[in-house]
């Protein structure tokens, strides 16, 4: 389709992914680790595989895999713990530089947003470039984007426009990828159903089992009879993306629901006091994320999963937002004490929800009579700022660095 001097009309939502963030983050500060097969995340028996370099994805490794699992396939591979403060601090100056090209800017995660450019005087297509020039020159980093008419469609754009893995390192890659107006369907036809959001192995193979394996076949798919395969509401979601239809807009500036960290153990731990120095690393790093956000919260929960697999959770909200670790760690080993370890715990997590404005805080006796945490939490910050994350470490932090910043979002 075309607007009335007979150019192809573009779309004005953008997805900005940056391409494999952690692992580009690392290797700016060690630049001695470029062209290796590079992964962040737990080597142990364990560890996931957070984030995978372009050598390493060659050999098939990728994010969410089983660290065993991918040095059976790439036994170079070199493990890096991850640093999720410096990706943060990192992700937050892109974010500033996204919304210097519009107000209209949506985080997904640390390293992907929506934008709405529809503002804007130069051209979708035009932007995209300008953002990945831009995000290169200031912070190293080269992302992907994708232009269309609709985030489903952006983001499957931004996709298309990375490069390729290769032993040697990424190649090829067009950087920005646009799906014109009016070209939706056209182009989406050809495309495997499990491009489509939703669609994952149980999904995949109930469609397939009618014969449906491209997204041409299933917008052609009479829609009450995909009901009786996926159940009324996926058949619509399902449908309507095959058929190019995704009104949501993009919302900005989408505070967090909540923030949590975890940490996943080499062995399984069997004691209070073991775990209570974990809690306090947790703590501090979720009460860091929660200052630098300007939030705090009132809800304190407790992740526990055990040896077999079995996971608990213990909150217990407070009658102020907190952001404090101290704090922090001293209520969730409250919890932690109305639980018994004894069988063994190989993951533990720390998490604040109801989140608001710090504003005013109103102390409690307790509050009163204690050292200023507030004051001293900010010294912390300060220092960090200037000399790094790690200039000052809570206890807990020397042998297993907690691993896991976990932010969600409302829908």
């Amino acid at each position: 389709m075309g607007d009335e001097s007979g150019n192809t009309r573009s779309g004005s939502i953008l997805h900005v992914d940056m391409d494999a963030f952690f692992v580009s983050v690392e290797q700016l500060r060690r630049p001695e680790l470029r062209g290796l097969p590079l992964a962040v995340g737990g080597p142990g028996t364990r560890g996931v595989v957070a984030s995978a370099s372009y050598e390493a994805r060659s050999f098939g490794v990728h994010s969410a895999m089983p660290a065993v699992q991918a040095r059976r396939l790439c036994p170079e591979i070199v493990f890096l713990p991850g640093d999720h403060e410096l990706y943060s601090q990192v992700s937050d100056r892109i974010m500033v530089i996204l919304r210097s090209f519009t107000p209209l800017v949506e985080p997904l995660s640390v390293d992907e947003a929506f934008l709405d450019v529809s503002g804007a005087h130069d051209s979708p297509v035009a932007i995209g470039h300008l953002i990945r020039r831009q995000v290169r020159d200031d912070e190293g980093i080269n992302c992907a984007v994708g232009v269309a008419a609709v985030k489903f469609l952006a983001k499957l754009g931004s996709k298309l426009a990375k490069p390729e893995p290769t032993p040697q390192g990424p190649t090829g890659g067009v950087g920005v990828f646009e799906v014109p107006v009016g070209e939706e369907r056209a182009f989406l036809a050809p495309r495997p159903v499990r491009d489509i959001w939703g669609v994952g192995p149980a999904t995949l193979a109930h469609l397939s089992r009618i014969g449906i394996s491209t997204i041409g076949e299933l917008a052609e798919y009479p829609l009450d009879r995909l009901a009786a395969v996926v159940g009324n509401a996926h058949s619509r979601h399902l449908h309507d993306l095959a058929n190019a239809v995704d009104p949501r807009p993009v919302v900005p500036n989408t505070a967090p629901k909540s923030m949590s960290r975890e940490q996943t153990f080499s062995r399984d731990l069997h004691t209070h006091e073991d775990l209570g120095a974990a809690i306090v690393a947790l703590s501090d790093s979720v009460a860091s994320r929660l200052r630098a956000a300007e939030l705090a919260g009132r809800t304190v929960t407790l992740k526990i999963r055990f040896g077999d697999f079995n996971t608990i959770t213990r909150s217990h909200t407070l009658t102020s937002p907190v952001d404090s670790g101290v704090v922090l760690a001293r209520e969730a080993k409250r919890l932690l004490e109305e639980v018994d370890v004894a069988s063994g715990v190989r993951l533990i997590g720390v998490g604040v929800s109801e989140l608001e404005d710090p504003g005013q805080r109103q102390l409690s006796l307790e509050d009163a009579s204690a050292p200023s945490w507030h004051d001293v939490d900010r010294a912390v910050d300060r220092i960090r700022g200037r000399f790094g994350t790690e200039a000052i470490q809570t206890g807990g932090t020397a042998d297993e660095r907690p691993r896991g910043v976990g932010w969600t979002r409302p829908n």
